[in-house]
């Protein structure tokens, strides 16, 4: 059974929705948001979900979404590719680098490090994403406390997870979390969104007083957000 938000109804008594994105025909999912302030469209693992504020029109709605035709087709080429398997010559972002992968004496190759775990060729990111994650669970937590303590802060936990639609969180109790991607990224990009966890610390929004706190200990921040801007959506 899935569990909706209380603000959330789907829309059962429409008919069946279709759009053509990429040449194939993709079931919309529409959902009506009572929070909601405008149409929301995004590709799902099974087609497209398109979120309807309260009293706006699906039709409306539909029109919107097909509008959205070239992001939708790039998306859902995103998707596909991200959940594809993996083969020698796949490219990675690691630590801030395009890396292809290769073989070498039945063990993966990325960059300059080698994954010591023997493999098939058949599908090398069961290894590959596994090991990356570990990276990043050992490496993250530590540089998170040393960017606490030049900043004067106290953490109470860091957790480092396998988060989809965010880079990091911060919590009421003092709990950081990163997604473990972030050892994907140059090591000024995932510090920078460290920084910014931290600061929410000081500062639990985004206001201009939160920036510029950010700008303080984080003085390229904006060449960081550029980064993630453009070469984000590659790993997330």
């Amino acid at each position: 059974m899935q569990l909706r938000l209380p603000w959330e109804s789907v829309v059962r008594s429409a008919p069946a929705r279709q759009l053509v994105v990429d040449g194939e025909p993709l079931a919309v999912a529409i959902v009506r948001h009572r929070r909601a302030r405008r149409y929301v469209v995004r590709v799902t693992g099974d087609g497209v979900r398109l979120t309807v504020p309260r009293g706006a029109s699906i039709a409306g709605g539909l029109a919107f979404a097909e509008r959205q035709s070239a992001w939708l087709e790039r998306e859902w080429r995103r998707q596909r590719e991200r959940l594809a398997p993996w083969s020698v010559g796949k490219t990675l972002w690691f630590r801030g680098e395009r890396s292809a992968l290769a073989l070498t004496n039945g063990h993966v190759v990325i960059g300059s490090e080698r994954v010591d775990a023997p493999v098939a060729e058949r599908n090398l990111r069961t290894t590959v994403e596994p090991w990356m994650r570990a990276q990043a669970e050992r490496e993250l937590p530590p540089r998170c406390l040393d960017l606490a303590a030049t900043c004067g802060l106290a953490v109470s936990r860091i957790a480092v997870r396998n988060q989809r639609s965010r880079w990091g969180a911060c919590s009421a109790r003092r709990v950081i979390t990163l997604n473990w991607r972030l050892i994907q990224m140059p090591p000024d990009v995932s510090d920078y969104i460290i920084f910014h966890e931290l600061m929410h610390l000081k500062q639990p929004n985004h206001s201009r007083r939160f920036w510029r706190e950010v700008d303080t200990v984080c003085t390229w921040w904006r060449s960081a957000e550029r980064w993630l801007r453009t070469h984000g959506r590659e790993i997330l």
